[in-house]
């Protein structure tokens, strides 16, 4: 009798600290899966604030761009007509380079409008919008550019388009501020699993271990927003020898 009631007290004990382990075990679960989703929803809202961030400091840049050339581009050609006008009148053969820097005027107003529509930029694709910046940097005479790509093979999440256009955006901005340079290469190859963009300059480069350098020129905003899509980001300069990043983003 005794070794019964043995049996069941021990059997009793047993099955209490099998239930209090389940218990520890699932509260442990639960404050863990806790914990994953609040970092989880944190990361969200981190990265929608820097979407909102990067949405920002484009349309920005893009402002500057217009104003660019609006000044230095269409503005000098309405000046040229006008003084060409001017000669017209003593020359009416010389018509015809009214007429041409007229329709040349127009042709740079329609390029400027792609910038101006939000609904054209939003039609673009990556490597598309890539292609206007370097038209133009092309037209403002800032450094001569050139771009190569191949088909896009997938198209990518909004987001992530936003974030790698903005990442290029400032490095290419670095380059006509800073660098000197006087030709801009860009590179957007697609493969079945990856993204492989390059930019280069031949400009005076800098020290790359410059933390004051790195910080004027945003490196930690590339680098960061690189983070937020998962990019690998690779930047490298030396003095006398331009600045080049390579950006890779796996679907």
């Amino acid at each position: 009798m005794e070794r019964q009631e043995t049996a069941v007290l021990i059997a009793s004990i047993v099955l209490v600290v099998i239930i209090v382990l389940l218990i520890s075990l699932f509260l442990i679960f639960q404050k863990r899966k806790n914990s994953l989703l609040l970092h989880q929803k944190e990361a969200e809202k981190r990265f929608e604030r820097a979407i909102a961030e990067t949405q920002i400091e484009i349309r920005e840049e893009t402002l500057r761009n217009i104003s660019w050339e609006l000044h230095d581009n269409i503005g000098q050609l309405l000046t040229l007509a006008k003084i060409q006008v001017e000669v017209a009148r003593d020359d009416p053969e010389r018509l015809k380079e009214v007429t041409d820097t007229i329709t040349k005027s127009l042709t740079e107003l329609r390029s400027l409008s792609k910038l101006i529509n939000p609904d054209a930029i939003k039609s673009l694709s990556l490597t598309e919008a890539l292609e206007l910046e370097v038209e133009r940097f092309n037209r403002l005479q800032f450094v001569e550019a050139s771009i190569t790509s191949n088909k896009e093979i997938r198209v990518l999440d909004d987001k992530v388009e936003i974030i790698i256009f903005r990442i290029f955006q400032e490095f290419f901005t670095n380059t006509m501020k800073h660098s000197k340079a006087s030709k801009l290469e860009v590179s957007a190859q697609y493969d079945h699993e990856k993204l492989i963009i390059e930019a280069k300059d031949d400009g005076v480069g800098f020290d790359i271990k410059n933390t004051k350098i790195r910080r004027g020129i945003g490196l930690g905003n590339m680098i960061s927003r690189g983070k937020l899509i998962d990019a690998d980001i690779k930047l490298h300069s030396e003095e006398g020898k331009g600045t080049s990043i390579i950006l890779t983003y796996y679907y």
